[in-house]
């Protein structure tokens, strides 16, 4: 009683090294000196007193992670890529960053979105979780009038909820990379329209299936 966890948002889990120096320096003030890297690529701070939430959010904000939506569906989760794995395939987080723009653009307000995750991998192994996201995708190539050009496969429905853990269903279309932005926004848009009363995405791609 007394205490709280804090979740640091790390926009694609990057952080500099001046700001991990500052943000050690807040876990030995107000966590214990101790801090956790999540699967979201973020950071918790557990055991924070309540009564210093409000300076620890402050000093985040200084720091340059203030920012709110940690967990949700703007706080995109993507592996490195071609920017530093030989085995990628694509510029995963190239790709990411300009996802998340797009869902920041939407100003989603939506509780039943606001929940959803989109995971992303540069390459079919997985390493960016792309297979139990709500929306997920990895690195792939297609044919095009000029050559191959970099593109993602699609998995809708995937979740790792406590006691509810599922592999996201494949579509069968590739997408090309430059497109990805407006496929999640299409894709969010058409479960905003269809589904039912409550119902959640992964609820919805069961129900409908992922030839819809």
């Amino acid at each position: 009683h007394g205490y709280k966890a804090v979740t640091v948002k790390l926009p694609l889990g990057d952080i500099q090294a001046e700001q991990f120096h500052q943000l050690a320096g807040l876990t030995r003030r107000y966590g214990g000196g101790r801090a956790r890297i999540t699967i979201q690529q973020n950071i918790a701070m557990r055991w924070v007193p309540e009564g210093a939430l409000y300076e620890v959010w402050q000093e985040l904000g200084r720091i340059g992670f203030g920012a709110s939506g940690a967990d949700e569906v703007e706080d995109v989760v993507s592996c490195p890529g071609t920017d530093s794995c030989k085995l990628g395939i694509t510029s995963s987080m190239g790709v990411a960053k300009a996802v998340a723009e797009g869902l920041q653009e939407m100003d989603i307000q939506d509780p039943l979105v606001k929940q959803m995750h989109v995971k992303m991998s540069g390459c079919p192994n997985g390493c960016g979780q792309h297979h139990i996201g709500d929306i997920g995708f990895h690195g792939a190539v297609m044919k095009a009038p000029g050559g191959q050009v970099p593109a993602y496969e699609m998995f809708l429905g995937g979740s790792y909820d406590d006691g509810d853990a599922r592999i996201g269903q494949r579509l069968k279309a590739r997408v090309p990379a430059k497109m990805m932005p407006e496929a999640v926004k299409s894709m969010i848009a058409f479960y905003q329209e269809q589904r039912s009363e409550g119902e959640l995405f992964k609820d919805f791609v069961a129900r409908v299936g992922s030839k819809s």
